[in-house]
């Protein structure tokens, strides 16, 4: 992200101290009012009369920016529906991709040659690990709802990211939250991370907390958000790392935790919650030697690799660790020839709770 975004982020969540930042906090704070007011009026009109698609809508979304994981989240709960049965596409608004004149009223994804630039680094990492599942761009959500079901036969979307798609009717409300940082400060933007007020939470059907072994007191967490809404259902998540692939090769063999123990190894993320990656590495028993942080979708540079590589080599590192979302944003290099492994951390989401009650409630949806 550019400075100037980075640094509203730190001050949002409260990294930034000292007398010059306290007056931006407050100009903030008066910010997040009138965002706050906005956003409290456009979910009572577009509530109002919500909009039917063709199809059956799962929203998963959240009320804070950053870190949730929604993405795998969403990745999981699509494994699932064709696990079922279903018939599902995907739809995002490609968030941060860089080129901008794809019109989804007259074709699909496949009428470009596929990137992350052209589709955001997440939805295009869900279309590599999802196969052939549509993964459809476009930020009206309503039109690319009507691609996937007269282009691909769709029964069922997944709205990415939909939580504050309010005039869509959708059939299941996922919200997701980092449970070691759920709500932030409990502001709103820009003061805060908050999207819309905690008290949104009452629309969700299903709350899906995500890095909840960060979080040592996860009951509080739950009896809270059952104080605001009582008939969600609370399933609490951790990521599994399946094993580590080399950044060309994500769907070659797994290269296990254990081969990579003796040696300390580099880590290269940017994403917005890097001290969960770090934890997850860390908890492998493995040795952090070097750890380079970028900005969230940050669109890496051969420059930035070169300088990685450098610095790994003078530590006497021989193993760089990045986020498959990160993979997917790394420069075209020839990474066979660098004398050292570049790996991705493949992750999934596993469920400690509730899970028969979750897989009663995706099947439970009526099929259109």
């Amino acid at each position: 992200m550019p400075k100037t975004e980075g640094y509203l982020y730190d001050l949002a969540t409260d990294k930034q101290a000292g007398i010059i930042a306290g007056l931006v906090k407050l100009l903030l704070l008066g910010l997040s009012f009138i965002y706050g007011l906005v956003v409290r009026l456009a979910i009572l009109f577009y509530r109002i009369k919500p909009r039917k698609l063709g199809c059956s809508v799962i929203s998963i979304g959240n009320i804070a920016v950053g870190g949730t994981g929604k993405t795998p989240v969403v990745e999981f709960i699509a494994r699932r529906l064709r696990q079922q049965g279903r018939k599902v596409a995907i739809l995002s608004r490609g968030y941060k991709r860089t080129v901008s004149n794809y019109d989804m009223r007259v074709a699909s994804y496949e009428s470009l040659v596929a990137s992350y630039e052209n589709m955001g680094d997440e939805p295009f990492m869900l279309k590599e690990k999802l196969g052939d599942m549509p993964v459809l761009v476009d930020p009206d959500r309503i039109r690319s709802a009507g691609a996937a079901v007269r282009d691909y036969g769709a029964d069922i979307v997944l709205l990415d990211d939909g939580f504050q798609q309010w005039k869509i009717k959708k059939d299941l409300e996922i919200v997701t939250i980092n449970a070691a940082n759920p709500f932030g400060n409990r502001h709103m933007l820009p003061r805060g991370i908050l999207r819309e007020p905690v008290s949104s939470l009452k629309r969700a059907d299903i709350i899906m907390l995500t890095k909840t072994d960060l979080n040592p007191d996860i009951k509080s967490l739950t009896g809270y958000l059952r104080r605001i809404n009582p008939t969600a259902l609370i399933v609490e998540t951790v990521y599994k790392l399946n094993g580590f692939c080399g950044i060309t090769d994500t769907k070659g063999d797994f290269l296990k935790a254990d081969s990579l123990k003796d040696e300390p190894v580099c880590l290269v993320c940017g994403i917005a919650d890097p001290g969960s990656f770090e934890s997850l590495i860390k908890g492998l028993g493995l040795k952090v030697g070097l750890f380079f942080k970028f900005p969230d979708h940050y669109c890496y540079t051969k420059e930035d690799l070169v300088k990685i590589i450098q610095e790994s080599n003078a530590h006497n590192i021989r193993a760089i660790i990045t986020t498959e979302k990160d993979s997917v944003r790394l420069p075209a290099m020839d990474y066979e020839a660098i004398p050292m492994k570049f790996l991705a951390a493949v992750i999934e989401i596993k469920i400690n709770n509730n899970e028969k009650e979750f897989n009663e409630r995706l099947s439970g949806i009526p099929r259109r």
